[in-house]
């Protein structure tokens, strides 16, 4: 792309630097605290052989190591009695700590420090960091800076409580890629349903944003907007296995390697370098109830498929409930943040644990990746300081060749009705096509799952049908509601308008009706058979060899019993 070679990455100095003298502040009274947990101990009969202390900058971290004998159970009770002896808020007890032969007292400090981007993005740890796309998540509770691989989680599921620090977490993580990555080797998609986080990054538009063949803004707001994006997202993805494939590789990392050696390649496919793309949501409870099914099943597909072919999702949601985060989305979201929720039935949605209902806010967070949870304070960046990092980056030169997502026609915005948000192709190409329109006009329920259902098929190519349908005004617009979908016309508007497919729509009906003759003698001819047979079992009356045909309908055959 050109303009990669001229690109300058932004300094830190864009950021502000907060005060970390609290930090120190907060070893005032170590020792009085121990003093005081040790004692709240042994009132309860409970002896330690050791106790030390690591100063956060949220949290002071108090590890004892328990004497002989004493159960972890007994320890892990008092909780409540510990908090109570500090003055503290809420004591979180992690017993035993893991890998350790130790028990772990996390007692909010009286002076939280705030953790600057600043401080993460000049350690020596995000610098000479050698991730493929690196995100600078926060602080330990030994105050030391704590870097993760995006790439390698492969997705990340945020939740937590209204104000406690979600928002602030995501301008972190998209952040941190804009210090460390050219815009030619990461592309955002950013999700935006409350219309309020995200606007602020649509400077960096012409440099780091997926662009979609259209004059409105790339921050995806409207539910029509972000469905045909996934959707798009997901062919995106294929295309890029059928590149992987064609060369033999397995993993983006290994493709671009493979075409910085300028091999050639006698291939019909269109090679070239492929940037990330990270799929960034920042309310996706808004989204699920909105149109679950819908939204639900390429998020899904992405999430399961698409790490290999550098395609990566970061969600979030300040609704930490089964029906939004579900079994499957959890399944493919194997690395979770859970900032504070207010019960532990929450934190245990999230985490599959309970402990965020203990954190303190404000940025206090509980970080999983795999069977382990650490504990963070998130960094801090103000509006101010994102205003300024996406200035620099809009001062630069513009890349020419910009990175577009689906195609021209898909994102078009016709004023013809008939294509409404899909192009697509003649009615009649799908033989089911004419059956799905009797349907249609028989129940007057246009959903894909009653099409499915009816006509055996898949849901997919169901929506298919539906899709011709809207294109030819048989029903109306979709709108993420699939119960509110309207049809339009009748039956015989439609074979008036489209006399092209009349006989074939008739041929359909009429066979449709010989079948629903058919089954009905079928059924009666059953009904016929069963009740004979149940009456010889039960003696009541012989009948004579080759008696099945003997009675012309089951009123007939009742009339003959009554008067035997």
């Amino acid at each position: 792309m050109t303009g990669s070679e001229s690109y300058f990455f932004p300094d830190s100095s864009l950021l502000e630097d907060y005060d970390s003298d609290l930090v120190a502040s907060n070893r005032i009274g170590l020792k009085a605290n121990k003093e005081l947990i040790q004692k709240t101990l042994e009132d309860f009969s409970i002896q330690i052989d050791r106790i030390s202390a690591k100063v956060g900058p949220t949290v002071t971290l108090y590890e004892i190591v328990p004497s002989p004998g004493v159960r972890i159970s007994k320890i892990k009770s008092l909780e409540e009695d510990i908090s109570l002896s500090l003055s503290a808020l809420d004591v979180r007890i992690i017993a035993p700590m893991p890998g350790k032969g130790t028990l772990g007292i996390e007692v909010p400090n009286k002076n939280p420090s705030i953790v600057s981007l600043k401080s993460i993005i000049d350690s020596k740890e995000f610098k000479e960091s050698r991730f493929d796309l690196p995100i600078a998540l926060g602080k330990t509770i030994d105050d030391k800076p704590f870097v993760v691989d995006l790439a390698k989680m492969p997705h990340l599921l945020i939740a937590g409580a209204t104000g406690q620090g979600k928002s602030v977490g995501l301008n972190v993580i998209i952040s941190s890629l804009l210090f460390f990555k050219k815009p030619d080797e990461v592309k955002f998609i950013l999700v935006d349903p409350k219309k309020v986080e995200f606007p602020i990054f649509s400077k960096i538009s012409k440099h780091f944003l997926v662009n979609f063949f259209v004059d409105e803004t790339p921050i995806l707001t409207e539910p029509e907007e972000i469905l045909r994006t996934l959707d798009s997202l997901c062919e995106e993805m294929d295309r890029r296995f059928s590149l992987l494939k064609d060369i033999n590789v397995k993993n983006i990392k290994e493709y671009n390697e493979k075409l910085k050696l300028a091999e050639p390649f006698s291939s019909e496919l269109n090679h070239q370098l492929l940037p990330f793309i990270v799929l960034v949501i920042d309310e996706f409870a808004d989204l699920i109830l909105t149109g679950k099914k819908e939204m639900e099943k390429p998020i899904t597909r992405l999430a399961q498929l698409a790490r290999a072919v550098g395609i990566h999702l970061v969600i979030a949601t300040q609704r930490p409930s089964v029906n939004i985060i579900t079994g499957l989305i959890k399944a493919n979201f194997p690395a979770r943040i859970a900032y504070k929720v207010v019960s532990k039935i929450d934190s245990r949605t999230i985490l599959d644990t309970s402990g965020a209902e203990k954190l303190i806010g404000r940025g206090d967070m509980l970080f999983l990746e795999g069977s382990s949870i650490t504990r963070l304070q998130c960094p801090y960046i103000s509006t101010p300081e994102i205003e300024k990092l996406a200035q620099f980056i809009e001062n630069q030169e513009p890349f020419e060749d910009s990175f577009f997502l689906g195609s021209e026609q898909d994102y078009s915005k016709s004023s013809d009705s008939l294509s409404n948000f899909f192009l697509i192709k003649e009615s009649f190409n799908d033989p089911l096509y004419p059956q799905a329109l009797d349907l249609v006009f028989s129940s007057q329920q246009p959903y894909e799952e009653m099409l499915a259902r009816k006509l055996k098929i898949s849901e997919k190519r169901a929506w298919s049908l539906l899709e011709k349908m809207e294109a030819d005004q048989v029903i109306g617009p979709f709108s993420l509601m699939p119960y509110n979908r309207e049809v339009l016309i009748s039956r015989e508007e439609y074979l008036n308008l489209h006399s092209k497919g009349a006989d074939e729509f008739k041929e359909v009906e009429k066979v449709a009706k010989d079948e629903e003759i058919a089954e009905d003698e079928i059924e009666k001819n059953q009904f016929n058979e069963s009740v004979i047979e149940k009456f010889k079992q039960e003696t009541i009356f012989n009948v004579p060899t080759g008696g099945k045909g003997i009675f012309s309908t089951v009123s007939d055959f009742l009339l003959r019993l009554i008067k035997m």
